[in-house]
């Protein structure tokens, strides 16, 4: 079994003034612990960098510093798997967004799906409920 987390929860874990923040934290470090994989997908590491220092969208943005170190800490998990897209990608990207319209903020909910199907990954960590729009996955709200 094997699982990953979507932004969100990443951001969550480092924004001490959201409701959700010791939440996220104890999910983050009950991952950490393992031994169940936990795949980083590079699109949500890359969101996770961009809003988490972003002073117009996080309220309390981190320095590069912290965030990357934030990044490097998750990414040096013996248990962790960092991946990213692969040659039959788009067949999957494809197949992940036939029979729903995927537009706007939905694609890249559509790639990280993609991403989770190409590489095996069965349980998304998410509070986003557009994820539900998907078969063949497992979302899990660690907040509701």
């Amino acid at each position: 079994m094997s699982s990953t987390l979507d932004v969100n929860v990443l951001l969550y874990a480092s924004d001490e003034s959201s409701a959700f923040h010791a939440r996220a934290v104890e999910l983050v470090r009950r991952l950490a612990e393992g031994p169940e994989l936990l795949y980083l997908f590079w699109p949500v590491l890359m969101g996770y960098l961009r809003i988490s220092t972003h002073p117009a969208i996080f309220p309390r943005p981190l320095s590069v510093a912290a965030a990357t170190g934030n990044v490097e800490q998750l990414l040096a998990l013996r248990h962790a798997r960092a991946a990213g897209e692969q040659p039959d990608f788009w067949q999957i990207y494809r197949a992940t967004t036939s029979g729903t319209v995927v537009a706007g903020n939905l694609v890249p909910d559509a790639h990280l799906v993609a991403l989770m199907r190409e590489n095996g990954v069965d349980t998304l960590w998410s509070h986003d409920r557009d994820f539900r729009k998907f078969d063949g996955i497992r979302v899990r709200d660690p907040f509701s």
